[in-house]
């Protein structure tokens, strides 16, 4: 069960020192309990104290590292049923399926053709990160060989689908280096995948043929000392499927069930016919509440849309997206090419410089910090005031690129003008159009 404040101090070393960022003790402890701080940041708290304070504030669903490289990636570490109590943290991972019987020039082919599934969106390149090798007739060899192409060809991880262990013993000494997910222990082979998973310090999917079932499956490995673990509640059925995910999610975070505090795997590949179906489901799982989604393929129009539903839920809503201040450049600008300036909130400057690229103007945009609030937003909480804009013109460097002294501000903003020329004495101020979609017009004038 978690701590509380009170119980969190006592173990804290009294001193007051601020160093964590807050100026007390008390203080830092009652951030700790609520989840606003991290243990890491006291310098001075014991071994002792630490070890108390790491088991008693882990997240109830406990984070699983899946995969080694630049597409390694952690499933789990949730701490709310709803996104709106705090934040999704971990996003769900995508994987595709291939079999063991794949020729080695067609899964090259499907290896090069997935890897160029990748989306550039708010500054964010959106991509799955897996890839499920299932086992087909058995064939040790061809499933190790498979594996071992996927791991040391491709930036890809690897899921290691067999439930015959002298297969994924195979699977595992082929690509092992990578840290697959092994899937899928059941209670006939259970002592088999846990002694390959203690062994190899991998992560491993447990499949039972209900969720009560699979409580009892977790407590057996958890007792031998397999720590990561990846529930899969063994319904292929929609609904059911859905309601386990929920159900599981429910125990672990409303009943604090230790048993039960584990991401959880979906197989949409097994629900349906086709890709279309497969996608749907999907982006149920996504939403609720699957820890992996593993489909038969991927396709952009599929992937597509699933990788900006993940970005869309694990986004904290509680965070504004934001650029980094500065200048950026837009359709190789010059001297004598036009100034704008916004704020820093993702979507505005996306949407703005989206709209001055299809203008194919040359442009300089100017991103002023607004801690990623938009235009009308950040000019009413005085976060786009107009002295601000002007210093920051000042201090950006952009005079040392242009030769004019020519400013374009949002027409949201417009009531800021006088102040922006008292700044800038000498510069002549336009106020630009409200809607972004008007801008390439605008600068066409």
């Amino acid at each position: 069960m978690a701590l509380t404040g009170i119980q969190i101090f006592k173990l804290l070393p009294k001193t007051n020192c601020k160093e964590c960022g807050v100026p007390t003790c008390l203080a830092f402890a009652m951030n700790l309990a609520s989840g606003k701080a991290e243990l890491d940041a006291c310098p001075y708290v014991s071994d002792e104290a630490r070890t108390q304070l790491s088991e008693a504030s882990a997240p109830p669903i406990r984070p699983v590292v899946i995969g080694k490289g630049v597409r390694k990636a952690t499933t789990g570490g949730e701490t709310v049923q709803y996104r709106h109590e705090k934040t999704f943290f971990n996003p769900t991972l995508l994987a595709a399926q291939v079999g063991s019987d794949i020729a080695a020039t067609d899964l090259e082919t499907k290896l090069k053709s997935w890897n160029a599934l990748q989306f550039e969106r708010v500054g964010l390149n959106l991509r799955p990160e897996l890839v499920a090798v299932k086992d087909v007739g058995g064939n040790a060899d061809a499933f190790a060989a498979v594996a071992k192409q996927i791991a040391e060809t491709s930036e890809f991880n690897v899921i290691l689908m067999t439930e015959d262990a002298e297969v994924m013993k195979a699977g595992v000494a082929a690509a092992g280096f990578k840290r697959p997910l092994m899937y899928a222990a059941t209670e006939a082979n259970a002592d088999a995948f846990g002694a390959i998973a203690k062994e190899n310090d991998l992560p491993l999917a447990i499949k039972a043929d209900s969720v009560e079932n699979l409580a009892s499956l977790s407590d057996k490995l958890t007792g031998m000392g397999i720590k990561d673990l990846v529930l899969d509640p063994g319904s292929r059925e929609p609904k059911q499927c859905h309601q386990d995910m929920i159900a599981i999610r429910r125990s672990a975070l409303k009943d604090q069930n230790r048993t039960m505090g584990f991401p959880t795997i979906s197989l949409p590949c097994e629900m349906a016919g086709n890709i279309d179906v497969e996608s749907m489901l999907g982006a149920m799982f996504v939403a609720k509440y699957g820890g992996i989604v593993v489909l038969s393929d991927f396709a952009g129009e599929s992937i597509f849309p699933l990788l900006l539903e993940r970005l869309n839920i694990f986004t904290d809503p509680q965070r504004p997206m934001t650029v980094t201040e500065g200048i950026y450049p837009v359709n190789n600008p010059d001297e004598n090419s036009r100034l704008l300036v916004t704020t820093n909130f993702a979507l505005t400057y996306f949407i703005v410089s989206g709209e001055i690229e299809a203008s194919k103007v040359p442009t300089w945009l100017l991103i002023k910090d607004s801690e990623g609030l938009s235009v009308l937003t950040a000019w009413a909480a005085g976060k786009f005031a107009g002295d601000d804009v002007g210093m920051f013109v000042k201090k950006s460097g952009i005079t040392d690129k242009i030769k004019h002294q020519e400013l374009v501000i949002p027409g949201y903003a417009a009531s800021i003008v006088g102040d922006v020329e008292e700044e800038l004495p000498g510069w002549t101020i336009t106020v630009g159009p409200r809607e972004a979609a008007h801008i390439p017009g605008f600068l066409r004038a």
